[in-house]
């Protein structure tokens, strides 16, 4: 297994060289300028332009900027110096926002997983009743509402009516304020794993251990969780293998609503600005992410399933 991780992650290098050069280039021949959104409207002199421009580098040709700028990355891990908040260096500026997102995407997660996991192991052993129509119904009609009708019914249910729950800001995983951002967040997934985990038991369900297992006496509560539901959770590991990858981008319009100074909205803010060392920034730090994430998904696979040998390019 560590052969296996070691020969996968030979390969982030070349990874990220890739993705960091075309997404330098595509930020480098996009629409705008990071040096006319700075000045404003109002500073129309070309030479004081030019002079900026010249100040950040902006003036050299593509690759030589390009090589600078990995070289920073290589050798001081230096990301850079925001175009947008001069003084302040990329990396102090995310370390301080990517924790935040991380937490609230993690606590989405929770909620998905620990209710559609369930949910849909539910389902599944009742196929065919009506129990598994309405609680399919019911997760796809979650999975139908947009952030922008489940954000505001949460304040008005437990915010407004109820008193129980802080609207607005951060105060960390443990908080009261991050109940209602991971639910938000949280409930349209549930349905997707509701779906993903019945269709994965019910698959399960008739293979042939599942009957072995019953006959040798265990007891159902055995079979459902240590084997049924085991075996099911492949698919449910690698689909959200991807949602892992995913947690440093936090998702902007939760975080704006709820104002939660997360990655989401300051990289949005960045995008519009130009601000390209941001940008390049957490397209490293996001490829990066990917890789890793999608590499623990992998090393899970042998303990879920015994019959999985990685790297072998089969199942034993």
């Amino acid at each position: 297994m560590g052969t296996y991780a070691a020969r996968r992650l030979l390969w982030l290098p070349f990874l990220l060289l890739i993705v960091t050069f075309v997404t330098f280039a595509l930020l480098r021949v996009g629409p705008g300028d990071p040096v006319q959104v700075w000045l404003g409207t109002q500073h129309q002199n070309d030479e004081v332009r030019a002079r900026l421009r010249a100040q950040l580098g902006l003036d050299d040709p593509l690759v030589v900027q390009y090589v600078r700028y990995i070289e920073g990355v290589v050798t001081r891990l230096d990301f850079g110096e925001s175009f947008q908040f001069r003084g302040k260096s990329v990396g102090e500026l995310l370390a301080k926002r990517i924790p935040v997102s991380l937490q609230l995407n993690l606590a989405a997660i929770i909620v998905t997983l620990g209710m559609g996991i369930p949910v849909g192991l539910f389902a599944a052993l009742r196929q065919g009743t009506g129990v598994d129509n309405v609680v399919v119904a019911i997760a796809l009609a979650f999975q139908s509402l947009p952030v922008f009708i489940t954000a505001p019914v949460l304040l008005l249910v437990f915010a407004l009516y109820l008193d129980l729950l802080p609207t607005q800001g951060w105060g960390g995983f443990f908080s009261p304020k991050i109940v209602m951002p991971a639910l938000v967040m949280g409930v349209p997934g549930i349905a997707f794993v509701v779906r993903l985990v019945r269709a994965s038991v019910l698959d399960v369900l008739g293979q042939d251990y599942i009957r072995t297992a019953r006959a040798k006496g265990l007891s159902e509560t055995s079979v459902r969780w240590r084997h049924i539901l085991r075996n099911a959770m492949i698919p449910v590991v690698t689909s959200f293998g991807f949602t892992i990858a995913g947690l440093a981008g936090g998702t902007f319009i939760v975080e704006i609503y709820f104002g939660i100074p997360g990655v989401g909205f300051f990289t949005i803010n960045s995008l519009f600005a130009r601000d390209y060392p941001v940008l390049m920034a957490f397209a490293i730090i996001s490829t990066t992410l990917f890789v890793f994430a999608n590499l623990i998904v992998d090393l899970m696979y042998p303990l879920l399933d015994p019959r999985i040998r990685l790297g072998a390019g089969n199942v034993a």
